[in-house]
């Protein structure tokens, strides 16, 4: 299954590392926290780690952990404006729940 990410995700990291004005990509990860167990990560990547793989997904270098990887596998990756809000949204086949306040997931 491959990563995908809408061209508004995509328009939006673009934005965000030219603003910065460094970065290799986009971490796309996993960490345990919140009722249901995990969460996602999302961070800026200055330089790899060892178990890091890169993925070119719309023109960005998506960073994914080998750990991370095989719960993320079919992510797609949007970015949602709602009104006033907006962020980034994880539409993951592998998630099989969420809390209630949506901070975290079961797979």
């Amino acid at each position: 299954m491959a990563i995908t990410m809408t061209a508004a995700a995509s328009d939006r990291v673009k934005a965000f590392l030219k603003n910065r004005g460094k970065g290799i990509g986009l971490r796309l990860g996993l960490k345990t926290s919140g009722c249901s167990g995990m969460s996602y990560v999302l961070e800026f990547v200055d330089e790899l780690n060892d178990d890091d793989e890169i993925y070119e997904i719309e023109g960005v270098n998506i960073i994914i952990d080998a750990k991370s990887f095989i719960y993320l596998q079919g992510i797609e990756l949007d970015f949602v404006k709602e009104g006033l809000n907006e962020g980034f949204q994880f539409n993951n086949p592998n998630a099989k729940g969420e809390c209630g306040c949506g901070e975290s997931f079961t797979v």
